[in-house]
């Protein structure tokens, strides 16, 4: 904690997971023109690892994506989640979400995880997505992936677990 003036700033000492939600009417990934994951209506989501993520912030993550309510109601109020709706999720690890573009002109990625530790735990959160929610696809994790999809809204959400 540190007080600046009369306000007291709280300075993040933990890490955090990072999930670019994005309310899709379908998405799809493809591995050297053959297509690896593929949802209807639901969420494709680019999660970003950092160094110090762990397992709770695989669980938070998910727990967040699964229960986050972006889809419309019948009063057209985004009051429902993707288990409400039964919808697809597409998860695609994106190394660069994780990258420091704070200064300079070029990012840094010495705040994403090494790469072992990130697809440990994208795996983690693929295989937990998989016991948790009935239609789960996924990129591949460190391929050159073609990522397509029809944005729905446009909704797009920025979480942290």
């Amino acid at each position: 904690m540190r007080q600046i003036g009369s306000q007291i700033s709280w300075v993040s000492s933990f890490i955090v997971m990072i999930g670019l939600l994005q309310r899709v009417s379908s998405a799809r990934v493809e591995v050297s023109k053959r297509v690896v994951g593929e949802i209807g209506a639901g969420l494709l989501v680019l999660v970003g690892v950092e160094k110090g993520d762990a397992e709770a912030n695989v669980d938070r993550l998910l727990e967040r994506l699964l229960g986050y309510r972006l889809f419309p109601d019948e009063a057209d109020k985004m009051n429902l989640s993707l288990c409400d709706i039964d919808g697809g999720l597409l998860l695609v690890p994106q190394f660069t979400l994780a990258a420091d573009t704070r200064k300079g002109m070029r990012a840094g990625f010495s705040t994403a995880a090494a790469p072992e530790e990130g697809q440990r735990l994208f795996n983690l959160l693929v295989q937990q997505a998989h016991v948790k929610h009935t239609q789960v696809a996924e990129g591949v994790f460190g391929a050159d992936m073609q990522v397509s999809l029809t944005n729905d809204g446009p909704v797009t959400f920025w979480l942290q677990s």
